[in-house]
């Protein structure tokens, strides 16, 4: 009987630990800092203290590219780091979330410490003779001077780091009472895509690309519009980040791509499609396999669709998206440079990716006419596009004078609001005409 007592109180004990620790990192976990809150903070033996809400924002592309093995690897090495700078201090709460509670009486420089702290954590990890980089964001709330209650300490520590992952990887930011209404903002938008998304409520307007040789239209770029129920557009500068950040980019992208490929089966058989591809999922190695699913699906040909990247998105993983723009280019896809020359333009990425269309960015359109230096960048993009025989496509065309000046250079293909404005489906020959004195005017083939 005492033998079995003690195997008793073994197994509870070890019931204990799993329920109050995370299993890959040891740390702590929620239930652990919540006893810990009940037991020390809340009545009153601590009344001075900060809270460190730090989250690995790179976790998920590290898991998908290198596996679950490795990137538990990274967290139980992010968890030593951070033990060796709190030894005691440090917990686990979500899948790629830290916090730290650190005893403030000596009135401590928190954001020259949470810089600290990311320069710790961020170094480079080497796991298996691969060099991994990982990126963070911290938020930083205190006690008394945010809240008196340590639960909403916390909470709004967990504010200030959503607020700095928004500005962006390796962000720091510190609670101010502006940030909570900031939140509730992004957590009723998150709520509302999350409904439009169910309710495929998102739709697909188009832009035509028109031939500046032969002046037909040639295809069009799909561009995701989410309409609110007042009539009102909400940009897609807010809600595709919005997707990316909640993980919804995926479910977004497919829905997107198979409605356009519909719609796209109506146009003419020499009209292509031309689809933006979000730079966080360039990363993933089974959009290739997604993307021709989905061709399948639909019954669309490879080889009138265009997937669209910009210059940015090369460099998130170099090695991804060379192999995921290859095994598009192995079924037939092209691919097209977006907004090139605006990002990190590198003759280099012309050579190492397989791209058949460089689209010149609206900016050096806009001046390229009154600017000597900007006329010479336009020249020599369309030479260089000539010289490696892909496609150039100058965007954001909106003046005659752009226009004429565009293809006395030679340039392949024009886009922009005076060849022809985004419409939805339902208008698709959405040709804007020119003036009558204008010799050119796009020919628009009837689509049925």
């Amino acid at each position: 009987m005492s033998k079995e007592i003690a195997r008793r109180v073994e197994a509870e004990k070890n019931v204990h630990w799993i329920s109050t620790h995370d299993p890959i990192t040891m740390l702590p976990n929620y239930n652990m800092l919540d006893s810990f809150i009940s037991r020390r903070l809340e009545n009153g033996s601590e009344s001075n203290y900060a809270i460190f809400t730090i989250e690995i924002n790179t976790f998920r592309d590290i898991n998908e590219l290198l596996g679950y093995d490795n990137s538990n690897e990274v967290l139980k090495r992010v968890a030593q780091r951070l033990l060796y700078l709190f030894p005691g201090h440090v917990y686990k709460l979500r899948a790629d979330d830290f916090l730290i509670i650190k005893l403030n009486k000596g009135n401590t420089d928190l954001l020259a410490l949470s810089a600290r702290i990311l320069r710790s954590i961020c170094a480079p990890i080497y796991i298996n003779g691969i060099s991994i980089s990982i990126a963070a964001n911290i938020g930083i709330a205190q006690c008394p001077e945010d809240a008196i209650d340590p639960k909403k300490v916390i909470q709004k520590s967990d504010c200030a780091m959503h607020v700095a992952k928004k500005l962006g990887r390796g962000r720091i930011k510190a609670f101010s009472p502006i940030m909570q209404d900031e939140l509730l903002a992004r957590a009723q938008l998150e709520q509302d895509f999350q409904h439009a998304l169910q309710n495929r409520a998102i739709s697909m307007y188009y832009q035509p690309l028109v031939d500046l040789k032969s002046d037909n239209v040639v295809g069009y770029e799909s561009l995701a519009r989410w309409e609110t129920a007042s009539g009102k557009f909400i940009s897609p500068t807010q809600f595709i980040p919005l997707a990316e950040e909640t993980g919804a980019i995926t479910e977004l992208t497919e829905q997107l791509l198979r409605r356009a490929c519909l719609d796209a089966l109506e146009w003419p058989a020499h009209t292509f499609l031309s689809f933006n591809i979000s730079p966080t999922q360039l990363c993933d190695k089974r959009l290739s396999a997604r993307i021709v699913s989905i061709l399948d699906e639909v019954g669309f040909p490879s080889d009138r669709l265009e997937v669209e990247i910009t210059e940015s998105a090369l460099f998130l993983d170099a090695n991804a998206a060379r192999y995921t723009l290859k095994k598009l280019s192995d079924e037939g896809i092209k691919i097209a440079l977006d907004d090139f020359g605006t990002g990190y333009s590198s003759l280099s990425q012309l050579c190492n990716f397989p791209f058949d269309r460089l689209k010149i960015d609206k900016s050096f359109i806009d001046t390229f006419l009154h600017n000597d230096k900007q006329d010479k960048i336009v020249r020599a993009i369309i030479s260089l596009a000539s010289a490696l025989e892909v496609k150039v496509t100058a965007e954001g065309i909106e003046h005659v004078s752009q226009l004429m000046r565009l293809k006395e250079l030679g340039c392949d293909t024009g886009q922009g609001y005076l060849l022809g404005k985004p419409a939805p489906k339902a208008s698709r020959q959405n040709v804007v005409p020119l003036h009558a004195e204008v010799t050119f005017l796009p020919k628009i083939e009837k689509t049925n």
